[in-house]
């Protein structure tokens, strides 16, 4: 099974000097949901281990269309580093239009590009008119928040922000059976915002969402802050995500020339750590 694994990793790996130049990376980016841990949920204690080995080796930054709330819950109150390992990690929500970093005691908001709050109300106005011009009903039991501001950008989640957080797997399951029965209507609305709101950058987000942020905030957008903010040229960073195919909400970040790797999910970005670290084998 293992070697399995392997090989299917093999085959996603992009980089333009060979696989040996993945142990000389300066600087590792991850996805969150889908990459470091299943959708709204927390990292596993073998992910997090690896991750934890990584941080002591290279730096690491994490990119995920969720607020920081999100990172604290699924990523950092479950790492066991001490605070000088700390000074490697670097969190980037909401695809980057926010970034934290650890001062030495706690994390401190860098800088966040909030939407004011007319097109934010704009924002949520088309939400409302394009469910009614689709016909979208909204299941009977929801869990959490259906349209969150997360203040550098507009979410809806088809089933509740919060379904995870309540039902944990089943939560999942539930997004999965949605994802399967509705994302051709969900593409159908992301059309749709899209032509009512021309000034804005419409896309889909997980299994259940659509996010909505200023035009120009993606993958790509949130790669490159991440070089300014880090001073890290492209070629010294490897990006890891488990949507990098076209039309997935990770794909925008190939368009900057950064080498990457997709997964499937956490077990597959735990054998990259450790091809990172040096042992595959491990």
């Amino acid at each position: 099974m293992y070697a399995n694994a392997a090989s299917h990793i093999f085959m996603k790996i992009h980089l333009k000097r060979g696989k040996a130049s993945i142990r000389a990376k300066a600087l590792v980016v991850f996805d969150l949901d889908g990459t470091l841990a299943e959708s709204k949920s927390k990292i596993d204690s073998a992910t997090a281990r690896l991750l934890e080995r990584l941080l002591q080796k290279t730096r690491v930054a994490v990119i995920s269309g969720g607020k920081f709330g999100q990172f604290e819950a699924q990523l950092l109150k479950h790492l066991k580093i001490p605070s000088r390992i700390l000074w490697h990690l670097f969190v980037f929500p909401a695809s980057s239009t926010s970034f934290y970093r650890w001062n030495g005691k706690r994390w401190r908001r860098a800088y966040e590009h909030k939407i004011t709050p007319p097109k934010r109300k704009k924002i949520i106005n088309a939400f409302r008119r394009v469910f009614r011009e689709v016909d979208y009903r909204h299941p009977q039991k929801t869990y959490g928040v259906v349209i969150e501001n997360r203040g550098t950008q507009i979410t809806f989640s088809a089933l509740g922000q919060d379904i995870v957080k309540q039902l944990g797997a089943k939560g999942i399951r539930l997004k999965e059976e949605w994802n399967k029965t509705h994302d051709d209507l969900r593409f159908r609305m992301i059309r749709r915002l899209s032509q009512c709101l021309p000034e804005f950058s419409v896309k889909a987000g997980g299994l259940t969402s659509i996010d909505v942020t200023m035009k120009g905030i993606d993958k790509a957008f949130g790669v490159r802050k991440i070089r300014d903010e880090l001073r890290t040229p492209l070629r010294d960073m490897l990006f890891v995500g488990d949507a990098l195919y076209p039309g997935g909400n990770d794909y925008a970040a190939v368009k900057t020339g950064v080498d990457y790797i997709q997964v499937s999910g956490p077990r597959e970005t735990r054998e990259v750590i450790k091809l990172i670290l040096g042992h595959a084998h491990g």
